[in-house]
């Protein structure tokens, strides 16, 4: 899935984007949750998920990343987040390894960053411990009875009954046969292109902190590991299901990322990754109940997914025992999407 590409930036404060406003509630109290979240779930397992509160670095090279990068930080300070506007000379003071020709940058302390493989295997884990019974195969078709969920045929052709259905397939939710044509959710796939360096012990720490920057108009972040392991991305394309690591989206990322750290040329490269984010016409999630009884979705979180997972949880269990869709959640109802006078005609 994409956790095992994702950087793992819980990144509140930089990832707020002109026109997507309305997430940041959610996404603070996603981050708000994460340092209680991270420690029940190591405490319960004795996984060690890599979270650090290192906070963000965004920098700038020319005038026009410059005055883009100052429009983000008046944004941020409209919103109420904490970001500090540094001179790049107090930028290279930070982090010694940036490239002399930063023209400036925002500090957000407030943002902190987790291995999401780490954090995957430590959810496994948690849940195969309370019980959780694990079905490994795909999720062919939804069943129905009237107008409900009843539960999930397998690919194999098992039947599995269920009070209640979690649509949570990322990129694949629309794939999903028998879920009818108006609350097929509309999620698409966003391909994003991930390196993997390592950095040998002395010359670690090579970052501090996760530092990104916007270079000739485009991002590019580098993300520090205690294990000195460093992660740059990401790309992204709108390319369907293809999860091709390109020549291209190699040297677009080495490129980016030589200009603002110009050192990592000289770190060996172990990993090329891509996947597939699950985006939605709003780049926001798509939670709780679909408008078919007892089929719910927890889908849709494009860029955001880790950064989300504690709500998302919280949200879903909320909905499932039958407290309803909590106020931070309500905006992110999937109906938002739903058409005028849907027909609940099943897909095929």
């Amino acid at each position: 899935g994409a956790a095992r590409v994702a950087a793992g930036m819980l990144a509140a404060v930089t990832e707020l984007h002109h026109g997507e406003e309305g997430l940041l509630a959610l996404n603070l109290a996603s981050a708000r949750r994460y340092p209680q979240f991270a420690a029940e779930l190591a405490e319960a397992t004795g996984h060690d998920l890599g979270y650090r509160r290192s906070g963000t670095l965004a920098v700038a090279f020319d005038t026009d990343d410059r005055a883009q990068l100052r429009e983000v930080h008046e944004l941020q300070l409209r919103c109420g987040l904490d970001s500090q506007w540094l001179s790049g000379r107090e930028c290279r003071r930070l982090e010694p390894m940036l490239a002399p020709g930063v023209r400036g940058g925002l500090r957000a302390d407030g943002d902190h960053q987790i291995d999401p493989r780490r954090l995957a295997a430590a959810l496994l884990a948690a849940c195969e411990r309370a019980g959780v019974a694990f079905h490994r195969t795909w999720a062919a078709r939804l069943d129905t009875a009237g107008d409900r969920a009843t539960g999930i045929t397998t690919a194999d052709g098992t039947p599995l009954a269920a009070g209640q259905v979690v649509l949570a397939g990322g990129s694949l939710s629309r794939r999903l046969q028998g879920v009818p044509d108006a609350l097929v959710p509309p999620v698409r796939p966003v391909k994003g292109q991930v390196l993997r360096l390592t950095v040998p012990p002395p010359y670690r720490p090579f970052l501090s902190r996760t530092v990104r920057a916007v270079v000739r108009g485009g991002p590019v972040y580098l993300v520090p590991r205690e294990n000195g392991e460093l992660v740059i991305g990401a790309t992204t394309e709108e390319l369907g299901y293809d999860t091709t690591v390109t020549a291209g989206g190699v040297y677009e990322l080495l490129r980016d990322a030589h200009e603002l750290v110009p050192g990592i040329t000289e770190l060996p490269l172990t990993e090329t990754l891509a996947g597939l984010r699950p985006g939605s016409p709003d780049n926001a999630p798509l939670l709780g109940p679909s408008g078919l009884d007892g089929l719910l979705l927890a889908t849709g979180h494009h860029r955001n997914g880790v950064l989300l997972t504690p709500v998302t949880g919280d949200v879903m269990a909320d909905v499932l025992c039958g407290a309803g869709l909590p106020e931070v959640a309500r905006p992110f109802s999937p109906r938002r999407f739903a058409a005028p006078s849907p027909t609940l005609e099943h897909s095929v």
